[in-house]
């Protein structure tokens, strides 16, 4: 898998709500893409699709390195190499940080006990965490935390990274160590998609911002572009609203 994603005519219905109104999407292997947008308009959808944590209507076509996301072996492929970190951590409460990193490897993988321990002290040095390895979730702050389950999503050493808001439940002092983090992966090969608040990352570290609202792509392009010559009305309120406030 190289990491290229593939959205055709992307349509997400919850009862008669459209939150997604046929998104067409290709990102490309190694990209680094920044989704913006006001609550409620389809970001975190967009990305749970693809690896469908969401599912999405029949006429839909999602495909991950043209492996199609669908029920079966091709999900179980896709899922294989698509990491995903979360709003909210999701780290099992019972595991020590370091076993957190190793279960998936151990489980999907096969890798054995020894192999998973090495690697997941390796991806705790390069998240900053070394000295948290031995401690239980509940002991860390929620910076430690979320640095956690980034080292835990690359432990399936993933072609595809998705973000979902990754830093929105965290206090404003934790913010700074996470996007670091997350600055140091972009450039590294990997493909990240990141639904995001936070606009000075988006404009560092993207190669093109995507502003959705209502379902939809508005607007397309660089963080230069988007962020900085807003051609779509919608996109100058949003970014007005967001960075003023």
């Amino acid at each position: 898998m190289s990491g290229t994603i593939s959205i055709r005519n992307l349509r997400k219905y919850y009862g008669a709500y459209e939150a997604l109104r046929g998104i067409d999407l290709e990102i490309e292997r190694g990209e680094v893409v920044c989704v913006i947008g006001p609550s409620g308009s389809g970001k975190s959808t967009l990305i749970r699709c693809i690896n469908r944590l969401e599912d999405f209507e029949a006429e839909s076509e999602i495909r991950v390195d043209g492996t199609p996301v669908i029920p079966g072996r091709s999900l179980a492929k896709v899922r294989a190499e698509v990491g995903m970190v979360f709003q909210g951590f999701n780290l099992f409460p019972h595991l020590s940080v370091r076993e957190n990193v190793m279960l998936a490897p151990r489980r999907v993988r096969g890798t054995t006990r020894a192999e998973a321990a090495v690697q997941a002290d390796r991806l705790l040095a390069r998240v900053g965490i070394t000295e948290q390895a031995d401690k239980y979730p509940e002991h860390l702050s929620g910076g430690q935390q979320q640095r956690v389950a980034i080292a835990r999503a690359l432990a399936m050493e993933p072609q595809v990274l998705l973000f979902d808001e990754p830093t929105s439940a965290l206090d404003p002092e934790m913010v700074g160590e996470v996007l670091d983090v997350m600055k140091s992966l972009a450039g590294t090969g990997v493909t990240m998609i990141v639904v995001t608040h936070e606009m000075g990352f988006a404009r560092q570290v993207a190669d093109r911002v995507i502003f959705m609202d209502a379902g939809e792509i508005i607007e397309t392009g660089s963080p230069e572009q988007v962020l900085g010559q807003p051609q779509e009305a919608r996109t100058r309120n949003f970014l007005s609203a967001v960075l003023n406030h």
